[in-house]
């Protein structure tokens, strides 16, 4: 049987490869034992499934597998978002939630996620207990119950998410600006959502790449770069004020400024965070994890709001808005989670905020964005990810902590951070981060400065060393 191992949201493997009909029971076995053990089962668990190559049969395998326990599940009767499902959990005080997707990844993969009875990702303790029942079920020949289909309910998840949805924003505003948008769904689980809140309201919202497909047109259901051309295509020649799109399971952001230029997720949760701590002056504190923009700092300075600053991972902002009055908080991915609604991320609602963002100045992003930098300055990021060997990786990690790096290119290193990987700042310009995956032989560097071909020369300089050793 292959390896299996959670990783900082559940489990992925390359479907037949690592992920098999095998693997994913073996999985769902350990997740209802925790359930059983550390939740109250009789509350039931809520499955549901993404678009990927036989999701919807895992997702009936995964309900058995709970089913046999004695717990009640509810199975959704089509595909939808992860958030949905993380709604769900909450609204019906579930003990718990599985998903079976891959997210962004490549359609190859396929994976389970386990969203805890908060409706969020499942914390770094939560996660050490399903490992825990994961190594006793391969260690030992634990034979497999009946499945109890009496138990297994179906339940339609998409009414009761779009209703709570409804709630979260300025319909009257965002109606009134007459603004046109396009939805780019990826071929992903968040098809045709955003388009209907819209239509409830009038509001145009065309979609694009809607329409179920395992292999997502044969590009990453990623909304960034190169992947989001076809958006960024509809964007300019539809003349729609903005384009919005969504990963494979609905959880991360992308967008697209009227003149098709892309929208960078650090961009976007800049503008989410200066409208609802600004101009909506929301209360509460601000959740970023180690590698996003310094920009939200800036922001909080200038809006009295606290930064608190997380390991990579949302599980780790999950925590915080657990435990403090945290109103947003966001991730280099495009994830983005508020106080209004869940500690979660949730590409339809930050198009939502977007939009209301926009109607609320009668502006497009990108002129948003150009206030923002008008008052707190230019910050341009950009990430590689290397392949590399294992020595390459360890010199590199050397190089970077024991300050052999004392500079890059013409920018001395005047500081050094290592919350997750070892981040240099570089004078005044901004700062490099290099980060090793703990799983395979990649590295990620990150870098943001002030000037864009800045950013671009550090990147080069820092891989260019790396991949030298």
């Amino acid at each position: 049987m292959a390896a299996i191992k959670f990783g900082t949201d559940g489990w992925r493997g390359i479907i037949a490869e690592d992920f098999t009909f095998a693997n994913a029971r073996t999985v769902a076995e350990a997740i209802a034992r925790y359930v059983v053990r550390g939740e109250d089962a009789r509350k039931g668990v809520i499955v549901g499934y993404d678009h990927r190559y036989a999701s919807d049969t895992v997702a009936r395998r995964v309900a058995e597998t709970f089913s046999s326990t004695g717990t009640p599940v509810w199975l959704t009767n089509r595909p939808c978002p992860t958030p949905a499902v993380s709604y769900l959990v909450r609204e019906r005080a579930a003990a718990g939630g599985v998903v079976v997707t891959a997210s962004h990844n490549p359609y190859q993969w396929n994976g389970i996620k386990y969203k805890a009875s908060y409706g969020s990702s499942a914390l770094p303790s939560i996660i050490a207990q399903i490992e825990n029942e994961l190594h006793f079920i391969e260690s030992g020949n634990i034979p497999a119950l009946p499945a109890r289909p009496e138990l297994i309910y179906s339940l339609d998840p998409r009414k009761p998410y779009l209703d709570a949805l409804e709630k979260l924003v300025d319909w009257e505003r965002i109606q009134k600006s007459q603004l046109r948008f396009v939805f780019d769904a990826m071929h992903g689980s968040a098809a045709g959502l955003l388009p209907e809140l819209f239509l409830r309201h009038a509001i145009v919202c065309n979609e694009i790449r809607g329409t179920h497909d395992p292999r997502f047109g044969g590009t990453h259901p990623e909304p960034i770069e190169p992947h989001i051309a076809p958006l960024q295509r509809a964007v300019t020649a539809g003349k729609y004020d903005a384009g919005f799109a969504a990963d494979g399971d609905g959880d991360r952001i992308g967008a697209v400024d009227r003149s098709g230029a892309f929208v960078n997720p650090h961009q976007i949760f800049s503008l989410l965070v200066w409208h609802l701590a600004g101009m909506r002056n929301l209360p509460g504190e601000i959740a970023k994890t180690f590698s996003v923009t310094k920009l939200i700092d800036k922001l909080a300075a200038k809006l009295g709001r606290k930064v608190h600053e997380v390991p990579i991972g949302f599980k780790y902002i999950c925590e915080l808005m657990l435990e403090q009055n945290i109103l947003i908080g966001g991730e280099e991915s495009g994830g983005i989670g508020t106080s209004l609604y869940l500690p979660e991320r949730d590409a339809t609602v930050s198009a939502l905020l977007l939009a209301e963002l926009m109607a609320w100045h009668g502006k497009s992003l990108g002129e948003l964005l150009d206030a923002l930098h008008r008052e707190f300055g230019e910050h341009h990021y950009g990430r590689v990810d290397l392949d590399v060997t294992a020595q390459q990786k360890a010199s590199a990690i050397t190089w970077f902590s024991d300050g052999q790096a004392s500079k890059i290119l013409e920018w001395p290193v005047v500081r050094r951070e290592t919350m997750d990987g070892i981040k240099l700042y570089l004078g005044e310009i901004g700062w490099v981060l290099v980060r090793a995956s703990g799983t395979e032989n990649l590295l990620r560097v990150y870098a943001e400065t002030s000037q864009q071909e800045a950013t671009r020369r550090v990147l080069k300089a820092v891989g260019t060393r790396i991949l030298s050793q």
